[in-house]
């Protein structure tokens, strides 16, 4: 099965720029204002990067 880029609404502080849209080598993450970035499942090519970079956790790759 193929794994899924999901963001935990709960662990997102949503208080500033999401520091893990920078490390997205697809563009896959986009974010208005200070809120929960948003996935683009079409562009996202599941590599982690954003998961592993995200302080809070708050991207999960499952």
């Amino acid at each position: 099965m193929e794994k899924k880029l999901t963001v935990i609404l709960e662990n997102c502080p949503q208080d500033h720029k999401c520091p893990a849209m920078a490390v997205c080598p697809a563009g896959a993450l986009s974010q208005k204002d200070f809120e929960a970035p948003v996935v683009d499942h079409d562009l996202c090519i599941r590599c982690g990067k954003c998961a592993n970079f995200c302080p809070m956790k708050a991207l999960v790759l499952e």
